[in-house]
C-alpha cells in the first residue's frame, strides 16, 4: 500500500505537467522541437504564398477574360483590322491582343512591298503570320502559368512533409515515455498532439493548392484554345483576303 503512494504521486504530477501544456496552435508550435517547428515553418510559408498565388491567378484570369469579349466584339464588329490594330497599340497588352498585333505586325511588314500574288508566296505568308501569333501565345502562356508548377509541388508533397514532421515528433514522444518510464495518456497526448499538428498543417497547404492547380489548369487550357481558335479566324480572314485580291488582281495594305 505504501509503494502505491509514490506511484500515484508521479501520476498526479505527470498529468498536472500535461494538463499545463498549451494545447491552442501556437502552443503546440512553440512547444514542438525544433525539427518539427522547421517543418511547420514550411509548411506555414508554402500555405501562405499557395494563397497569394491562388488570389492572383483569380483575379488575372476574370480579367483576360473580361478583355477577351471586349476585342472579339471590336474584331467582328467590321472595323478595319489594321485601324483595330492601331487603336490597341495605345491600350493595355494582354496575351489576346499581343498575339492580333503580331499577327498584324508580320502581315504589316510583308504589306509594306506589296502584297504578292503568287500562290506559294502567299502560302508563305500565311505560314509566317500564324507562326508569329504561335510564338506569342507560347510566349504569353508560360507567362500565365507561372506560379502553377508551385501549386501542384505544394499539393503533392505538402501531405509528406507533414507527415515526416508528425513521425519525428512521436519518436520524440516514445523517447520521453522511455525516459519517464510513464505511459499515462496525460503524458502522452501533448507529444502526439504536436506531432499530429504538422501532418494537418500538410493538409491545410497541399489540399487548396490542388484544388486551385486543376481549377486553373482548366480555365488555362480553356484560354490556350481560345487563343488557338483566333489563330484560325485571324489566318481564315487573311486568306479570305489573298483571294479577293488576285480576283480583283489589286493589292491593299488594309485588311478589312
Amino acid at each position: 500500500m505504501n509503494e502505491e503512494l509514490p506511484n500515484r504521486a508521479v501520476d498526479a504530477a505527470m498529468i498536472g505537467e500535461s494538463m499545463s501544456h498549451d494545447m491552442s496552435m501556437i502552443g503546440l508550435f512553440l512547444q514542438a522541437d525544433i525539427i518539427v517547428k522547421l517543418v511547420m515553418l514550411i509548411l506555414i510559408v508554402s500555405s501562405v504564398w499557395c494563397w497569394a498565388i491562388i488570389i492572383e491567378k483569380r483575379a488575372m484570369l476574370s480579367k483576360l477574360a473580361r478583355r477577351a469579349k471586349r476585342f472579339e466584339d471590336a474584331f467582328w464588329s467590321g472595323e478595319p483590322l489594321d485601324k483595330l490594330y492601331h487603336r490597341i497599340k495605345k491600350s493595355p497588352h494582354d496575351p489576346l491582343l499581343k498575339t492580333f498585333a503580331a499577327g498584324m505586325e508580320e502581315w504589316q511588314n510583308t504589306a509594306q512591298t506589296g502584297i504578292p500574288d503568287k500562290e506559294g508566296l502567299q502560302a508563305s505568308l500565311r505560314q509566317r503570320v500564324e507562326r508569329a501569333m504561335s510564338i506569342t501565345i507560347g510566349r504569353e502562356m508560360n507567362r500565365l502559368e507561372r506560379g502553377m508548377t508551385f501549386l501542384a509541388t505544394v499539393g503533392s508533397t505538402a501531405p509528406f512533409i507533414g507527415l515526416f514532421g508528425t513521425v519525428w515528433g512521436i519518436m520524440n514522444s516514445f523517447t520521453a515515455i522511455a525516459q519517464s518510464n510513464n505511459t499515462s495518456l496525460a503524458v502522452v497526448a501533448p507529444g502526439i498532439a504536436e506531432a499530429l499538428f504538422a501532418t494537418a498543417l500538410g493538409l491545410v497547404a497541399a489540399i487548396p493548392a490542388v484544388i486551385a492547380y486543376n481549377g486553373y489548369s482548366n480555365r488555362l487550357g480553356r484560354y490556350a484554345g481560345r487563343l488557338d481558335a483566333f489563330v484560325t479566324e485571324f489566318t481564315a480572314i487573311l486568306s479570305r483576303h489573298l483571294e479577293s485580291q488576285d480576283s480583283s488582281g489589286k493589292s491593299s495594305r488594309k485588311v478589312a
